[in-house]
């Protein structure tokens, strides 16, 4: 069977070339697997509220919402939503009740969530 050609390292800014198949030089193995389990301090969907019943109400949402982004809705634009969005983030004490929830695109999720995100650590945006 024929040896692959060397590659680069996957850790960023290093130019080593690694021919083991791991991606990896020696000096930055133990990174695949840190990079691997790096989201488990989360937890799975179904242990932070996602499971099966809100599969149900997300379905429900997009029902509701006809398929549409809200927040594009808004600023007179059609754009099909993809996604359900809490309007009043859990962490600021908004529910997974029917009232609280939107259909968003992912450009206006991501938008969203990164307003949020700023908020929450003091961040002042203009």
């Amino acid at each position: 069977m024929p040896i692959a050609a060397p590659k680069p390292c996957r850790h960023p800014s290093c130019s080593a070339l690694v021919s083991d198949g791991s991606g990896y030089c020696i000096a930055h193995k133990r990174d695949r697997n840190a990079n691997r389990y790096a989201g488990d301090n989360r937890g799975s969907r179904h242990k932070r509220g996602y499971g099966t019943a809100w599969d149900k109400v997300r379905r429900y949402v997009l029902t509701r919402d006809g398929g549409l982004c809200q927040p594009c809705i808004k600023m007179g634009r059609v754009t099909e939503a993809k996604q359900v969005d809490h309007i009043m983030q859990k962490s600021e004490g908004g529910t997974d009740d029917e009232s609280n929830l939107q259909a968003i695109c992912v450009a206006c999720h991501k938008t969203k969530t990164a307003r949020e995100a700023s908020h929450g650590r003091g961040v002042s945006k203009v």
